[in-house]
């Protein structure tokens, strides 16, 4: 990949590439494969695919949501640091939080943050539901997101928990999903419903980015045990 043929992917969804910018997810994307070589981070493994279904559809938040200069940013369950890393990468401006459960995509991550020289980053293993009962961490961030392969009403307790008052939470879903179906759980947690953002994206399909604000304080028995917001959601 080119840096112009990337920058054309980028424009063609309404968004800059840079050209630091543009080595940066390079060395990223060797990195990447590198490393699933020996521990798999992703099924996605072909540069073209990559920068595709995991760089512009990561980096299509920042041309659909706006997101305030310096906001403290929280990516829950980030895996190989999708869509945390590349916004770090795109917006040296935010104080980025990656977080996730497995420590070997923690270690992955910091190394490349620190190959890449990127000093906006923090990378935390912990579980959400753990994570989110921290003093340091809970009800904390400006802006929160995840691109975990959840239910809502699962991502919601997960993840509301560590919006600032004011802030928002957004998860990114394929289609089938809708806010409007998980708006008592989004009140139960002390969040509200605004809007859902459609899109498609070239070699990516369908994408919706569902919104939630945090309008109220996350009572304090949520998020309960992992266990069972996964056996009975809200």
């Amino acid at each position: 990949m080119t840096f112009e043929q990337a920058k054309k992917i980028f424009q063609n969804a309404g968004l800059d590439l840079y050209e630091m910018q543009f080595r940066q997810l390079s060395t990223y994307l060797e990195k990447l494969v590198e490393t699933n070589q020996h521990f798999n981070l992703t099924s996605i493994i072909e540069p073209a695919e990559i920068w595709a279904k995991h760089f512009l559809d990561s980096a299509v938040l920042l041309q659909k949501i706006p997101i305030s200069i310096g906001s403290h940013y929280l990516d829950v369950g980030t895996g190989a640091g999708f869509p945390g890393m590349v916004l770090a990468i795109l917006r040296p401006d935010l104080q980025v939080t990656l977080l996730d459960s497995l420590q070997k995509r923690v270690d992955f991550l910091v190394d490349l943050a620190e190959y890449l020289g990127i000093d906006n980053v923090r990378c935390v293993h912990a579980r959400a539901e753990d994570a989110a009962k921290m003093t340091e961490y809970r009800e904390k961030f400006d802006f929160v997101t995840s691109r975990a392969v959840a239910a809502l009403p699962v991502l919601l307790e997960y993840c509301l928990p560590f919006v600032k008052l004011g802030g928002m939470f957004c998860a990114m879903k394929g289609p089938s999903e809708s806010g409007r179906d998980v708006e008592n759980a989004a009140w139960t947690l002390g969040g509200s419903f605004q809007q859902e953002v459609n899109d498609t994206l070239e070699n990516v399909g369908q994408r919706r980015l569902i919104l939630f604000e945090k309008v109220e304080k996350t009572p304090a028995q949520y998020p309960r045990r992992g266990d069972k917001i996964q056996k009975k959601p809200l």
